[in-house]
């Protein structure tokens, strides 16, 4: 029953909402993920500079990445090129480019929302957009309830799972001691706070990323000759056009997008709460790096997985075996049996931070519930047993029950999203008139927007609209 469930919500009534929506914000905002795409690599490294005690953009980005660029890159990929064939690979790159306007304005949403909480760092995410935005308050509960259940405890220990079973196959270890071990590294990181875990993505995504991507681009380089024929297969396969995949068009289309959705996470809600806690000058900024985000989780990291299956002479139509493996032995055909084992630790890398990612999303949701600080310290002795309890279990049923929520959590944000579109738009219009202006760092003018519920503490006028204003007001009193 969770199965046909799961596959009617996530399989079929997400995908074309997120799909949808993500066309119609893109049409609506007049292509903002086109418009500012070579801007995207200049904020990007704007984002490197921070202020001192705040965390920086670049943090923030590093933080998402650690939860977008998960076991879905691996495993998520093999997944959907052996059920869709290489066609799936089109799909997933459509999904991106619509995902990224949605990525847009949720995070950008989640910056304008945000509320300082009182150690110079930020909180927000949906549940604050909805609470402050819309007002619904028990629309926002719901919402933090779902991340709590999905994101700090399920997938938790589903990602222990998936990493205990990958390196005992890959080295012999243990699960349940090797569940103990990640347990003692992960709460050395979480008694930290946020800028441990933010620290700690600082280091492990980029050289996870890095690692991944120039394993690949060796792969790459070794089968150059065939490029562009694989190119060639992945677009005719995705509208059916090659005889070899043919009858796998519509399993193409449904598995890209819904792997797709799933690895970039855009739209679903998630992302928001980490791209809030940067300390930036106008919230399209963050927006502009959440959407980056996206492109590189997709059009590059899910990209160098399926060009490493496909050009690795492993894969053939009909082949039968789960996403990890497919990864493994098209790596090993290419590079010999290290690449088993190369997978195995990039997995392990990509866990490790995926479950920061989960945790911090947990424990954001359970602040906005509580701020006692005896129940946060439940939920992370609750989150490390879990670790350990997951590491030896086999938790495909909590996984489908995770899938569900996940997917409810989905449409709570994307009704919020819809609701505040407008609000969206006018925050994006803002940061693109001073851009036009020739302003190349846009500040956000909190007065500008007197109607929206702004923390003042987080979003304070800035001098020269103080200065302007105080003029403004003694022109009028000498004038009278």
């Amino acid at each position: 029953m969770l199965e046909v469930l799961n596959d009617f919500l996530s399989g079929k009534l997400l995908i074309v909402l997120i799909v949808g929506l993500g066309s119609y914000f893109t049409i609506r905002s007049r292509f903002v993920q086109f418009r500012h795409f070579g801007h995207m690599f200049g904020v990007f490294k704007e984002s490197l500079r921070g202020q001192a005690g705040q965390l920086s953009s670049f943090q923030a980005l590093m933080l998402s990445l650690a939860g977008r660029v998960g076991a879905g890159n691996i495993a998520g990929v093999g997944i959907a090129v052996t059920l869709g064939g290489p066609g799936a690979v089109f799909w997933m790159w459509v999904t991106a480019l619509v995902g990224m306007s949605s990525s847009f304005f949720e995070c950008t949403l989640a910056q304008v929302y945000k509320r300082a909480d009182g150690d110079g760092l930020y909180r927000g995410g949906p549940a604050y957009y909805i609470l402050h935005g819309l007002k619904f308050k028990r629309m926002a509960v719901v919402f933090s309830l779902l991340l709590l259940v999905t994101y700090g405890f399920a997938f938790n220990g589903l990602q222990s799972y998936t990493v205990t079973h990958s390196l005992q196959n890959a080295f012999g270890f243990p699960p349940q001691q090797t569940g103990i071990a990640l347990a003692v590294l992960l709460a050395i990181v979480f008694l930290g706070g946020i800028k441990r875990i933010a620290s700690v993505s600082d280091l492990l995504v980029p050289v996870k990323t890095l690692a991944y991507i120039g394993v690949t681009l060796y792969v790459i380089g070794s089968q150059i000759e065939h490029v562009p024929a694989m190119l060639e297969t992945i677009f005719k396969s995705a509208f059916g056009l090659d005889p070899a995949f043919g009858g796998l068009l519509g399993s193409a289309i449904v598995m890209g997008v819904k792997r797709g959705v799933f690895a970039n996470e855009a739209g679903l809600g998630s992302a928001p709460n980490v791209a809030a806690v940067a300390a930036v000058k106008h919230p399209g900024a963050q927006g502009v790096v959440q959407a980056f985000s996206v492109f590189l989780d997709t059009f590059v990291i899910c990209t160098c997985t399926a060009l490493l299956i496909l050009l690795s002479g492993f894969y053939t139509p009909g082949f039968e075996g789960d996403g990890i493996v497919l990864t493994q032995n098209s790596l090993a055909a290419v590079v010999g049996d290290w690449g088993r084992l190369f997978v195995s630790v990039a997995l392990s890398l990509f866990v490790f931070t995926c479950i920061l990612y989960n945790y911090y999303l947990g424990e954001t949701s359970l602040q906005f519930l509580t701020r006692k600080r005896s129940v946060l310290m439940g939920y992370r002795g609750l989150v490390l047993a879990l670790i350990v309890w997951g590491s030896a279990q086999d938790l495909s049923t909590v996984f489908a029950f995770a899938d569900i929520t996940m997917t409810c959590l989905a449409f709570v944000n994307l009704i919020a999203l819809t609701l505040l579109f407008n609000i969206g738009l006018r925050v994006m219009r803002d940061y693109d008139v001073q851009r036009k202006a020739g302003i190349k760092q846009p500040v956000f003018d909190s007065s500008k927007f007197p109607d929206l519920d702004l923390d003042r503490n987080a979003w304070p006028v800035p001098a020269a609209a103080e200065t302007t204003a105080d003029n403004t007001v003694g022109q009028v009193q000498t004038q009278r």
